[in-house]
């Protein structure tokens, strides 16, 4: 009651107040007595329509050199860019050039220790003895380069050198030197007065107007017309000593960026911006700085590279982005590709311009290659002979086959009724032979299921037999860890035809993704009669299987299936189902809305009425998942959760039911706002936004934030790595994470390793940032991935987009 001033933006116990800075816990059970305490559905209002327009923007996309490409060593200590976009990498073995597509030897069999390059497009490097250079990269230059100044006897000491007009500059581990052209290194004794003890450089920045930047071990350094000075960046109320400063550079604005293990300092005129986890920064163990075009900035450390655009900081870390991890020497060409030198090659980064129909078509070609499992097509990930290459894969089936295809399937569907693509149509039909044929496969043979019962999976009899990996032996096995498991013989019993092995105890999340698909189908893709009747039958003999058996799937054992279980006998007098009672009433009161609106049997309606009236269904939809806040519970439920509500509030016709189901979709999705979901965000957005509930305290618009969230789903969208490889990440040690408390283990919390975060901006690690499969992983785990030998499929790209463009959420341009 205390919010009432606020009530036309925020409903009670929601987003008034409680942005995140920090960590914010929200009580999902709370909110329940408020729900049933005088809660009335207003008029329905027209929903906000928000559309965000993409045109053309910059995929990455990473490549790797190695000595098999052509460089002399694998062992990369410095890269450059010339002015012509030449590519030089000094390695322990030589110095190679990278034009025109390839590697090309300049300096064989010598360790050349560092390189840059100058204004002219000369190139200079380090290597034992002293300097040499060159004006530019002839067809053969071999040792043909001419030594430049004076000898240095010892070159592992020099840490950076720079060749502005006219002269050159070497950091050392004994200060700051200048070259002379009578071969003389000359150290710099205004400076040397300033460093102390430890003389140490790091860096060398120069300006376009001539001014210098040190970094070094005793701090950061500029050399304007007034001589040599130490700085001290600060802002507001923060002001930094930057010892062990790591790195300087000057970007096209003349702006100085600073790295340093207190974080990030710009000088911008006279005004300094810091930057640390606070703001974003990902990592600060700083190796290298470089600046490239439209005032873009890289950082190498020893964990990664960083990126800073101006507006978003982003971490490239693992084998997604980089060779290795400690990235010796960073460069930016022209074109605004980043270059990196470390122990095991070189990598490059690279942006090449996409539109996000043109990922959906990359997606949409990987799937058709790759893919497509059996002559029935199921879509999910495959595996890989060796990590990284995908030109030998071996398919697989998983114990969710339904649920992967059906929600590539929808994704085709909304597809379909977006673009009219006759291919989308297609590839919808093959989803939905395919979810039919889990319905086929398992009528007659060696032990004939229910009518109306779904397979899990099918797998050809010609190959090994499954029943000897899924045992009677390991379902009792598996009993000791959860006392509901079931001991099924067979647990893959064979088709009528002798031709197909068959999964059973199909699980509710297969079934809400199947549920979910057909009505997509239904709606949007089945034109014909005879199409529409096809889906009726399916969906009717599935619905009658679950309604007559009391509201539980059968299996060909004669008894529910372990997680299938929907009965007011279980859900609501059962303690051990005090956990799944809310998310499967949400389901099963879907699939009986659903069902009612494709075969328009109203005996379905009095099914749910039944479950609402008499068991209190509605009142546990309220709570569909108890857990203690933000990142803490199962993300399977949520996947469920979301396309279960989405066909719950698509046909749900009583106001006096939407209006409760729209809230506890509201208070859902604001737990989950932090996972910057796309799919989830999209599906709330469609349903919720523009639609008010009331309560004793007023009346309460609900979506009105779904707006800003349409943008960030789109940036999801954008940031999606087209490598779909499991190349591990470990985000552990960055600096801009804020831990979620102890709640948030689901087990028994086990020790730092299972620590859950979110970053400092109230959102889970980005997409490009980590590797996920579907949507039922933890994004606030902060150690994902695997070593790229399996290779998902794109459905988790494929079907949020699809779904915005059918929603006008998504609008593309060329441009």
């Amino acid at each position: 009651k205390d919010n009432k001033d606020n009530r036309d933006n925020h409903p009670p116990f929601g987003r008034g107040g409680t942005r995140r800075k920090g960590y914010v816990m929200r009580n999902c059970v709370v909110w329940v007595v408020m729900c049933v305490a005088g809660a009335v559905w207003a008029q329905e209002q027209a929903p906000e329509k928000a559309t965000v327009t993409v045109g053309k923007f910059g995929q990455e996309v990473r490549t790797f050199y190695t000595t098999a490409d052509g460089l002399p060593s694998d062992e990369v200590n410095a890269v450059a860019v010339g002015t012509d976009g030449a590519v030089y990498a000094a390695t322990a073995k030589g110095l190679a050039v990278f034009t025109n597509g390839k590697w090309s030897v300049l300096v064989a069999d010598a360790a050349v220790y560092l390189v840059t390059t100058d204004p002219k497009g000369g190139v200079h490097f380090l290597e034992d003895g002293g300097m040499s250079g060159t004006g530019g990269v002839g067809p053969s230059m071999g040792r043909k380069h001419t030594p430049l100044h004076a000898s240095i006897s010892n070159a592992a000491q020099v840490k950076c050198i720079v060749v502005p007009e006219g002269a050159l500059l070497l950091g050392a581990d004994s200060g700051f030197y200048t070259a002379s052209d009578v071969g003389a290194m000359n150290p710099s004794s205004e400076l040397d007065g300033l460093l102390g003890s430890d003389r140490s450089i790091r860096d060398i920045a120069i300006s376009a107007n001539g001014n210098a930047s040190v970094a070094a071990a005793a701090g950061v350094f500029l050399n304007a017309k007034q001589g040599w000075k130490a700085v001290f960046p600060h802002e507001r109320e923060r002001s930094w000593y930057p010892s062990d400063a790591r790195g300087a550079a000057y970007d096209e604005r003349g702006r100085l960026w600073v790295a340093t293990p207190q974080g990030v300092a710009c000088l911008d005129g006279e005004t300094w911006k810091l930057f640390t986890g606070r703001e974003g920064l990902p990592y600060s163990d700083f190796t290298s700085v470089a600046t490239g075009p439209g005032g873009v900035v890289w950082f190498g450390t020893h964990l990664g590279a960083v990126r800073y655009d101006g507006t978003r900081w982003a971490y490239r870390q693992g084998l997604r982005w980089l060779p290795d991890d400690d990235v010796r020497d960073v460069a930016v060409g022209p074109d605004g590709s980043a270059w990196f030198a470390t122990k095991k090659g070189v990598g490059v980064i690279q942006l090449v311009p996409v539109t996000l129909a043109g990922k959906a078509q990359f997606y949409e070609d990987e799937i058709d290659l790759r893919h497509r499992r059996t002559p029935y097509e199921y879509v999910l990930d495959v595996s890989l002979e060796r990590p990284g290459d995908k030109s030998k894969w071996t398919q697989h089936d998983s114990d969710n086959d339904g649920l992967w295809t059906s929600m590539y399937g929808a994704g085709e569907c909304f597809a379909y009724a977006a673009t009219r693509d006759p291919k989308a149509k297609e590839r919808a039909k093959k989803a939905f032979d395919a979810l039919h044929f889990l319905g086929e496969v398992t009528q007659g043979g060696s032990n004939p299921a229910p009518k109306g019962f779904v397979a899990r999976s099918i797998l050809p009899t010609s190959g090994p037999d499954p029943n000897l990996h899924d045992s009677p032996e390991r379902d009792r096995r598996n009993q000791e860890r959860d006392k509901k498991w079931k001991v099924i013989v067979p647990r893959w019993p064979t088709s009528a035809d002798g031709k197909w092995y068959w999964k059973t105890d199909t699980s509710s999340d297969e079934l809400d993704g199947h549920y979910f698909f057909y009505a997509r189908y239904y709606d949007l893709v089945a034109e014909t009669e005879e199409e529409k009747v096809r889906v009726r039958d399916h969906v009717r003999a599935l619905t009658d299987n679950i309604v007559e058996h009391d509201f539980c799937l059968v299996d060909h054992d004669g008894k529910p299936t372990r997680w299938a279980v929907y009965s007011p006998k279980a859900l609501n007098e059962d303690p051990t189902w005090a956990g799944g009672r809310g998310l499967n009433s949400l389901s099963i009161i879907s699939y009986l809305v659903t069902t009612e609106h494709i075969t328009g049997d109203p005996k379905y309606r009095q099914a749910a009425d039944l479950l609402i009236r008499q068991h209190h269904y509605a009142q546990n939809i309220m709570v569909p998942k108890i857990q203690n806040g933000i990142g803490s519970g199962n993300q399977s439920d949520d996947e469920m959760a979301f396309m279960s509500y989405y066909n719950l509030l698509t046909y749900e016709t009583n106001p006096d039911l939407r209006g409760p189901y729209a809230y506890s979709l509201y208070r859902y999705w604001s737990l989950e706002e932090p996972e910057a979901n796309p799919f989830f965000n999209f599906v709330y957005a469609s349903v919720v936004a523009g639609q008010q509930f009331s309560t004793a305290f007023g009346s309460y618009r609900l979506g009105r934030e779904s707006s800003g969230e349409l943008a960030r789903s789109v940036e999801v969208l954008k940031q999606f790595p087209l490598d779909r490889l499991d190349w591990g990440h470990d985000n552990s040690k960055r600096v801009d994470l804020v831990y979620l408390p102890r709640y948030s283990a689901v087990e028994v919390f086990a020790g730092e390793r299972n620590r859950k975060a979110f970053r400092a901006d109230g959102y889970v690690i980005p997409v490009d940032e980590q590797f996920f499969n579907h949507y039922n992983y933890d994004p606030w785990s902060l150690r994902e991935g695997g070593n790229g030998q399996s290779l998902a499929d794109g459905t988790v790209f494929l079907l949020p987009y699809y779904m915005g463009l059918y929603h006008g959420f998504i609008k593309e341009s060329t441009e």
